[in-house]
């Protein structure tokens, strides 16, 4: 792994990762890919910890601000770009360091994505009226008898994948579970080195969780958000931008179903809530090399453990 083609700089929230990475920009021959779904969104850039103006100027990040909160963007559209902008950085004899938290997104770079059909919307929204009147259980029941492999691994309440297993059934007539079997993924075409920034206490990371939402509190996330409906009319609290840490609580707040205390102790229970989910994705991986992220000198740390990959790759 010392040859590594690409590396993965992963974390939870407020592990340190973009201080580390500006430190590998600023030092080494590398090229940042930013692997957040939050950061994808323009105009959202307090509740979302982007980095600022300057720090973008010391070390700038590709994959931020490519699309309006009102549009979507997926783990197929992300790996897509990323693939893109490996094959780019590594034409230019640079380093490929993808550095954020959302894992389901490194885990499609890595292992790759099965090929499903588009969605349907005429469907989708058929079966969300079946469901508002039936409930997702008997949706789940309608889907063992179409496709008993898919409904097996699906609990009858995760109405997002229950409505995508039927859907698929119901616009190809084939089950989805056939259609996984028959495409499999295409895995990363690159030697990889994972990094993960670990804390040694979790107890301090909360404390950093908290400090760092009430700042965002402080720096603006309110208008932030009352900004953001006002500029974009179709803004909708069940839209993915919305529905991201911190934006959810705000939206709230904002249609007075929170008072402001509410506010800042339930976005800081989320976004706890975020990094125990993503401690759980990387505590699950044995192919990641550990950094505590509570020492002081992560940065040189990470730095150090790079610095030879360049150099023994010629950049």
């Amino acid at each position: 792994m010392n040859d590594a083609e690409v590396v993965f700089l992963m974390g939870p929230t407020a592990s340190g990762k973009t201080a580390a990475a500006v430190t590998l920009a600023e030092r080494l021959p590398v090229e940042l890919v930013s692997v957040d779904s939050a950061l994808v969104y323009r105009d959202m850039n307090i509740g979302t910890a982007k980095p600022d103006a300057a720090t973008l100027a010391r070390a700038p990040h590709h994959l931020i601000d490519l699309v309006d909160p009102t549009d979507a963007y997926s783990a197929a559209r992300f790996r897509d770009d990323a693939l893109a902008l490996i094959a780019e950085i590594r034409r230019r004899g640079r380093l490929p360091v993808l550095v954020g938290g959302t894992m389901l997104y490194f885990n499609a770079l890595q292992y790759g994505l099965h090929e499903l059909p588009e969605a349907d919307p005429a469907v989708r929204a058929e079966l969300d009226a079946d469901a508002a009147r039936l409930g997702w259980p008997a949706l789940h029941a309608r889907l063992a008898e179409l496709d008993p492999a898919s409904a097996a691994r699906l609990e009858p309440t995760d109405a997002q994948r229950v409505q995508r297993a039927l859907e698929v059934c119901l616009t190809t007539g084939r089950p989805m579970s056939a259609w996984l079997a028959e495409h499999p993924p295409a895995g990363l075409p690159y030697r990889l080195l994972k990094l993960a920034l670990l804390p040694s206490e979790r107890a301090v990371l909360h404390e950093r969780i908290a400090v760092r939402f009430r700042q965002m509190l402080t720096d603006g996330l309110v208008d932030e958000v009352e900004a953001l409906r006002r500029h974009y009319l179709d803004l909708d609290p069940a839209l993915p931008s919305m529905r991201c840490v911190g934006y959810r609580q705000t939206w709230q707040y904002l249609d007075g179903h929170i008072d402001y205390r509410q506010l800042a102790d339930q976005g800081v229970f989320a976004t706890r809530q975020l990094a125990k989910r993503q401690l759980t994705w990387l505590r699950g991986m044995d192919d990641v090399e550990p950094f505590d992220c509570l020492r002081a000198d992560l940065a040189e740390a990470v730095y150090e453990r790079l610095a030879p990959c360049c150099e023994r790759a010629g950049l």
